[in-house]
């Protein structure tokens, strides 16, 4: 198998977390990790741009054959949510439009795929993405959580690809 280039997304409004893993046979790579700040007192409009010129650059720079992004949750406060959907749009957005392919994953499931339980804490995720990318330098949260969802999607895609090639064959949701 020749060498896979993943980018993770976890997104959010404020800060979008991005990780890029190389991946062959059943080994992980770290390749780079960062987040992408908006300017809080920007409208939103400006906000979700900043967010897209982001991705884009990141994009551009690691040109990874794959994106996985995190799904959303529910917050108990619907204007966060609403802004956090908008901000995950553009995450699936830019990668979308760069032509590259694009998975989703539940918190719980990337949770159970890294650490083994799908309420894990955030400690707990960065300590096996540590461990699991000897060498990633993450800085923040989001980072390291990016990263975990760049690995939730090199355990699953096959899966995921067979499932999606399955219903399209049968013509499941048309």
């Amino acid at each position: 198998m020749e060498r896979l280039r993943l980018l993770g997304i976890d997104p959010g409004l404020r800060f979008t977390g991005w990780g890029v893993i190389d991946v062959w046979d059943n080994r992980l790579k770290f390749v780079a990790d960062g987040v992408i700040a908006t300017d809080s007192k920007a409208a939103l409009a400006d906000r979700l741009s900043q967010l897209y010129s982001g991705l884009g650059e990141v994009i551009g720079q690691f040109k990874p054959d794959e994106a996985a992004v995190e799904e959303t949750f529910v917050n108990k406060n619907a204007v966060s949510t609403l802004k956090l959907g908008q901000a995950r749009g553009v995450s699936l957005l830019a990668p979308a439009r760069a032509g590259v392919a694009v998975a989703e994953y539940t918190p719980n499931l990337v949770k159970k795929t890294v650490v083994g339980t799908g309420h894990a804490t955030k400690e707990q995720i960065q300590m096996m993405v540590r461990t699991l990318l000897p060498g990633s330098t993450f800085k923040q949260a989001d980072a390291a959580d990016a990263l975990a969802v760049a690995i939730c999607h090199a355990h699953h895609r096959e899966s995921a690809m067979r499932i999606a090639q399955a219903t399209r064959s049968v013509g499941v949701g048309q």
